[in-house]
């Protein structure tokens, strides 16, 4: 019974994980102007941002009961993540240097020696 529980929560935090994983991407992806997807030669960002809303809403519908509805089966949930792990590992290396930072310093550094 014991291990029972223990096998429960750690599917839970596994899926809670993999929520919170997927609602990074695609957070992270609506951030992104896009021009900056066209300009590293990655999909649209339209296309990210289906891609990982569906993965999204996947994941969310994963959850188990008693915090989520238990609808999908894991492997879904797997597949969100292997979604939104490709865009963070692949696409938005690609498209940061064409994002415009805001808030750092302007012009040449001033510290050091």
């Amino acid at each position: 019974m014991i291990l029972g529980g223990v096998q429960f929560y750690l599917f839970l935090v596994f899926n809670l994980v993999i929520l919170a994983l997927t609602v990074w991407a695609l957070v992270d992806a609506a951030r992104r102007p896009a021009a900056a997807f066209v300009a590293a030669g990655k999909q649209t960002k339209q296309i990210w941002l289906i891609i990982l809303g569906i993965a999204t809403a996947v994941a969310f519908f994963s959850v188990p009961p008693p915090l989520g509805l238990g609808a999908f089966p894991t492997w879904l949930a797997l597949l969100s993540a292997v979604a939104a792990i490709v865009y963070l590992v692949d696409a938005r290396p690609a498209i940061a240097p064409h994002t415009r930072r805001r808030g750092g310093p302007s012009g040449p550094s001033r510290g050091g020696w």
